[in-house]
């Protein structure tokens, strides 16, 4: 099979990038069409993609557009319908919410949708910022969501075959494009020879590790560790640490991003992780944590409910509130923790296991299509 890989866009590090990255794995020789690359946005991860076959779109021709390449998104189906897929048999867009899965394709070509969610903001989810906080802002951005809903539904039936990341994701695709789809977890890098702590290295610690955006809420983490003055590491950079900075105590330690060896280290000799994140499509952070033998302190809802097992590898809150997040914390030092035993049950989403189905199912598609 001759594929091609498309991707939203490369202008930050996250759980979609480390989806694409074990794709080009799969597919070593697969170009990637994205709308635009931003190196100093991907900052030292940049040196994972760089020697990629990347191919951008028209939107690079437009001044400013990486400040403005959100508003942009009224004409972001335009960027990826100039791509030719005529010369392959599967395209694998990778997608959230910037229209990667408008490709067009031609009739034998399997077009396989990796959704890590449908748009957050378009359909009310928590997004990265605060957006409506600003009234300017909200009534622009209810604008403009109202107009790519319309477009993210046209373009969501272009494809021939979706995979969701989570069966939180599947209700999504079912609900707000009327398509079935299959799950496959997104992979995540688990050792499956050894299982190494260091916790007797350094000092018992939180970690926090995740964009420091909104939809996050590492504020939570923050306050909660202030509160019950515990040690808290912070891995991740966002537009959001400045005010972060300001409500920290004395416990808290910002790391910025970190390389994968240092974020192997620091899961590592983690006490536990604190994950207050809303609505999460997946989760990989927790899974990693799993995958090193720690606990997590997770918040209710969407993924890590499929990936985390209350009171055997984590411990759940139900309100994203100071209060719930120290009385699970509180919970979590009653609990006898089987380190071996959350690292076992991680390795179900390691990412041989990823590739491994990903393979198999482009080519049940392709032949499916060639019939």
């Amino acid at each position: 099979m001759k594929v091609a890989l498309v991707h939203d866009y490369l202008r930050e590090y996250g759980g979609a990038e480390r989806v694409l990255e074990a794709l080009h794995e799969v597919y070593p020789d697969a170009p990637v069409y994205t709308a635009f690359v931003d190196e100093s946005g991907l900052g030292i991860h940049w040196k994972k993609f760089q020697d990629w076959d990347i191919r951008e779109s028209w939107i690079t021709k437009i001044p400013f557009y990486k400040k403005i390449f959100s508003p942009l998104r009224l004409i972001a189906i335009n960027f990826f319908e100039q791509f030719d897929f005529s010369e392959y048999d599967v395209v694998i867009s990778s997608s959230n919410m910037y229209f990667g899965k408008a490709v067009i394709t031609k009739p034998w070509t399997a077009h396989i949708c990796y959704c890590h969610t449908p748009p957050r903001s378009i359909y009310g989810y928590t997004t990265m910022s605060d957006w409506k906080k600003n009234p300017v802002v909200r009534v622009g951005g209810e604008f403009i969501n109202k107009v790519t809903k319309k477009l993210d539904y046209v373009a969501a039936q272009r494809v021939d075959y979706f995979i969701a990341n989570s069966k939180e994701v599947q209700e999504r695709i079912k609900k707000f494009y009327g398509r079935e789809s299959v799950v496959i977890h997104p992979p995540v890098e688990v050792s499956l020879e050894s299982l190494v702590f260091s916790r007797e290295l350094e000092k018992p610690y939180f970690l926090y590790v995740n964009r420091l955006a909104y939809s996050k809420h590492p504020e939570l983490a923050i306050e909660a560790c202030n509160e019950l003055k515990l040690p808290l590491k912070i891995v991740g950079e966002g537009k959001y640490r400045s005010e972060l900075e300001k409500i920290a105590g004395e416990t808290v330690e910002f790391l910025g991003g970190v390389d994968d060896e240092q974020l192997a280290q620091l899961y590592a000799g983690a006490t536990a992780l604190l994950y207050p994140v809303e609505d999460e499509d997946f989760g990989i952070v927790p899974v990693e944590a799993m995958g090193h033998g720690v606990p997590v302190i997770a918040h209710n809802s969407g993924g890590p409910k499929e990936t985390i097992i209350d009171g055997k590898t984590g411990v759940f809150f139900d309100r994203l509130t100071k209060k719930d997040l120290m009385h699970a914390i509180e919970h979590f030092h009653a609990v006898k923790w089987d380190r071996k035993a959350i690292h076992k049950h991680a390795l179900q989403f390691s990412k041989e296991k990823f590739k491994k189905k990903i393979a198999e199912y482009a080519l049940q598609c392709w032949k499916e299509m060639n019939e």
